[in-house]
């Protein structure tokens, strides 16, 4: 049920990758801890993984498209469940010691095998539509803005607002379900500045005397997220005349915006000339990044990917799961940006900062 194409690593990484590169942000053992005993930061994860189990369930109970699906529900939350409650007791167990890549493939594989394919299609489809009805207001909004660095930080904004939109983070799911979520009230009641990580004074700088020729951007949920959050950076960014591929998942997984359901969004919201809200969109690509989880390793995707990102001159990494808890510190041969929204106590905890807090990391080449 993974994802079966050939994979070669992302060609933007600094190299030699399997020197330089390692996916995950935060280290849960050392080597010096026992190999056989769950260290503190392991148990602390993996009863982040046990609390998201009930929502999840609740999701795949309700999944039309699966006969029997109650019962199969509950089979996941119980075989998940096992495999979490033995990687406790034995790290080793399950293809550990675990990280977060492994906690996520092993949720989406219980669900793939039980037949579970895409357990937040409906909550998906619902957003976007809702999202699209907002794009052209958003993007009025930011044309409005003379000042290019204004403009530029409006925009950064709207990406971390439209990050709350992640289905994954329990408490989220929670707030969701009660009552939905405002995108311009999201953009009005960020944090304040400075942001746990913030580089976006720097960012404008560059901004406002460089265009780049290619960006790669590797994107994240559904809804308001991609459509009011990117869509708007990435319709700026093709008006300066850079090239734009949008990098997005080959398999459901979460609330994440796959590959199909990108390019039917562009689609829809391109006029009969092929422009984005009167920008030309001839230069925007969807990519299929060959990935099938919340978080990405970027030693692995697809072919495809890696030939049309190959002379890109910048990326940009969106969502806590691609660009903080995985790739945080990954280094580039061009600029780079990972930005996103930090909703887990967990990463608040590991780079001391406050739940909801924002992360804008930029590096220059």
């Amino acid at each position: 049920m993974e994802s079966s194409s050939p994979s070669v690593p992302f060609p933007l990484l600094q190299a030699p990758v399997e020197n330089t590169y390692r996916a995950c942000t935060i280290p849960y053992r050392f080597p010096s801890d026992n190999p056989r005993k769950a260290t503190p930061v392991e148990i602390q994860w993996i009863d982040l993984f046990l609390n998201s189990v009930p929502s999840f369930r609740q999701r795949a109970e309700n999944d039309p498209t699966v006969p029997d699906a109650p019962a199969k529900a509950d089979k996941f939350a119980q075989r998940y469940t096992a495999m979490l409650e033995e990687l406790k007791k034995n790290p080793e167990s399950n293809g550990g010691p675990p990280d977060c890549i492994l906690l996520c493939r092993l949720r989406e594989l219980v669900l793939r095998e039980l037949g579970f394919r895409d357990i937040f299609k409906k909550v998906k489809d619902e957003e976007n539509a809702k999202a699209m009805s907002l794009f052209e207001g958003v993007v009025q909004r930011n044309d409005e803005i003379e000042d290019d660095g204004k403009r530029a930080e409006n925009l950064i904004r709207g990406i971390l607002a439209g990050n709350i939109f992640d289905l994954g983070s329990a408490q989220l799911a929670e707030v969701f379900a009660k009552d939905g979520m405002s995108f311009l009230a999201s953009c009005q009641n960020l944090v304040s500045r400075p942001w746990v990580i913030d580089d976006l004074d720097a960012f404008q700088n560059k901004w406002t005397k460089k265009s780049w020729e290619k960006a790669v951007i590797f994107v994240d949920n559904s809804g308001a997220d991609i459509i009011l959050g990117i869509l708007p950076f990435a319709r700026e960014l093709l008006r300066r005349g850079t090239k734009v591929i949008l990098a997005a998942n080959d398999m459901p997984s979460i609330n994440d915006v796959t590959y199909p359901e990108l390019v039917e969004i562009i689609n829809k919201l391109k006029d009969e000339n092929g422009k984005l809200a009167g920008v030309d969109a001839s230069e925007l690509l969807v990519a299929n990044s060959g990935n099938d989880l919340p978080v990405i390793d970027l030693s692995s995707v697809s072919p495809e990917l890696a030939y049309l990102a190959n002379d890109a001159d910048l990326v940009v990494l969106e969502g806590m799961g691609r660009a903080i808890e995985t790739n945080l510190y990954a280094q580039m041969k061009c600029d780079s940006i990972k930005i996103g929204m930090v909703k887990h106590p967990e990463v608040a905890q590991f780079l001391g900062g406050r739940l909801y807090d924002c992360v804008f990391k930029f590096n220059g080449a």
